[in-house]
C-alpha cells in the first residue's frame, strides 16, 4: 500500500510540474497537453518498474559506483584533452567539436566502468563504496543444498527439528537440473525430480529455516561444466557448505578443500549405541549365511546377526549383544539368544554375505 502511495505521489508531483512549467501565456490547451504527456511518461515508467524482473541492491550499487567511476575518469582525460588543446591548437578551444569529443570521452568511460563493475561486482566487495545490503545472515556459514539431497528428502525434516540455524542456498542451476529431470521422459527419473520439487516447496514453506535462491555468478566455471563442479566452486566463493549424500561430490568438495555435511554420516552417527552385553528386541526375518544364523533389523536398518536363531524366523526374540562391528557399509550387530550359555555357542565368525541389503 505505501508503494501505490508512492507511485501515486509521483504521478502527481511530474503532472503538476509539467502544468507549471508551461509559459504563462501558454494556451490552457498547450499546458493540459503537456500535463498529459507527463502523466503517460510517468505511467509508462512505473509500469517498466512494476514488470522488471527481481531489483537488485547489489546491482544498483554497483551501476553507482561505475557512473561515479567513469565520470572521475571523464574528467580527468577532459582535462588532458584542454591542455593538449591549448598547446597544439589554442583558435579551437570551446569549439563545438571539442565539446563532442569531451562528450564522447564521459560516455565512452560511464559504459566501461559500469560494465566492468557489474561483471566483476561479487569479487570486489571490499571496495568501501560498494557495499552489499543482504538480509542478516542467521548462523555462521550458509548450507549449500545439492540436487541429491533435495531429493532424498530428509534435510527437509531435519530442518523440523529447528537443530538448523544457517541459511540454504539453493543454486539456480540445481533447481533447473530438478527441472530437468521432473521433465525426463524415464518414469523413474521423472518421479524423482517431482519428489525433489516437492521438497523444495516444503523447505520453501518451513518458517523455521530461511532458505535462498542463488543466481551467484561463477566467472572460474564454465558454463557448461556439471553441477558438482558448479556446487563446490560456489561453496569456495561463499564460504559456505555442501550439504549432500553424493558419495563422488562428497570426496571432489574435500580434495578441493570445501566442507561438506554428508547426511547419510549424519543418520549413521545418530543410530543407537549398542555396548556387548546390552539386550535388544529383535524380529528374525532370515536365515544367515553361517549355519544357526538369523538375520534382523533395526527400525534405523541396522543389521542384526544373531546366533543359533536360524530356527526363530518371523519371531521376535531378545538378544545379548556379544560385538559391534563398523563397516563402510554400516554397523552390524552380533548377539545371541539371552539366557543360552556362551560355551554351547559356536564362536561367531562375524562373516555376513556382501550381498545382504542395508540401509
Amino acid at each position: 500500500m505505501l508503494l501505490w502511495g508512492l507511485r501515486g505521489l509521483f504521478v502527481i508531483l511530474i503532472a503538476a510540474v509539467a502544468f507549471s512549467i508551461g509559459d504563462e501565456g501558454a494556451s490552457s490547451q498547450l499546458r493540459f497537453w503537456t500535463m498529459l504527456s507527463a502523466i503517460g511518461v510517468s505511467l509508462v515508467l512505473i509500469g517498466i518498474d512494476m514488470f522488471l524482473p527481481r531489483k537488485s541492491l547489489a546491482a544498483l550499487s554497483g551501476a553507482f559506483l561505475g557512473l561515479v567511476t567513469g565520470l572521475a575518469a571523464a574528467w580527468g582525460l577532459g582535462l588532458i584533452l584542454d591542455l593538449l588543446i591549448e598547446t597544439v591548437a589554442p583558435a579551437v578551444v570551446g569549439n563545438t567539436v571539442v565539446s563532442a569529443i569531451k562528450l564522447m570521452i564521459g560516455t565512452i568511460c560511464c559504459y566501461l566502468t559500469i560494465s566492468f563493475i557489474l561483471q566483476t561486482k561479487d569479487d570486489i566487495r571490499f571496495v568501501i563504496p560498494y557495499v552489499e545490503f543482504a538480509k542478516q545472515t542467521r548462523g555462521n556459514r550458509p548450507l549449500v543444498l545439492d540436487t541429491s539431497v533435495i531429493i532424498d528428502g530428509r534435510i527437509a525434516d531435519i530442518c523440523d527439528t529447528r537443530i538448523i540455524d544457517s541459511t540454504l542456498i539453493i543454486p539456480r542451476f540445481v533447481l533447473q537440473e530438478l527441472q530437468a529431470i521432473a521433465d525426463s521422459s524415464d518414469k523413474l527419473k521423472r518421479n524423482r525430480g517431482r519428489r525433489g520439487l516437492d521438497m523444495l516447496n516444503k523447505l520453501q514453506t518451513n518458517d523455521k529455516i530461511e532458505i535462498r535462491i542463488s543466481d551467484t555468478r561463477l566467472p572460474s566455471v564454465d558454463q557448461t561444466a556439471d553441477v558438482d563442479q558448479k556446487l563446490v566452486e560456489l561453496s569456495k566463493k561463499i564460504d559456505g557448505r555442501v550439504v549432500t549424500n553424493d558419495y563422488n561430490l562428497n570426496k571432489i568438495s574435500q580434495l578441493r578443500g570445501v566442507d561438506v555435511i554428508n547426511i547419510n554420516d549424519l543418520a549413521n552417527a545418530l543410530k543407537p549405541v549398542v555396548l556387548p552385553g546390552e539386550t535388544i528386541r529383535v524380529k528374525i526375518i532370515k536365515a544367515g549365511e553361517e549355519a544357526g544364523q538369523g538375520i534382523g533389523y533395526l527400525e534405523d536398518g541396522t543389521m542384526i546377526v544373531a546366533e543359533n536363531s536360524r530356527d526363530k524366523i518371523n519371531e521376535e526374540i531378545t538378544l545379548s549383544v556379544t560385538s559391534v562391528l563398523q563397516t563402510s557399509a554400516g554397523r552390524m550387530i552380533f548377539g545371541r539368544p539371552e539366557g543360552m550359555v556362551v560355551e554351547n555357542l559356536r564362536r561367531p565368525r562375524h562373516r555376513v554375505s556382501a550381498t545382504e541389503p542395508h540401509v
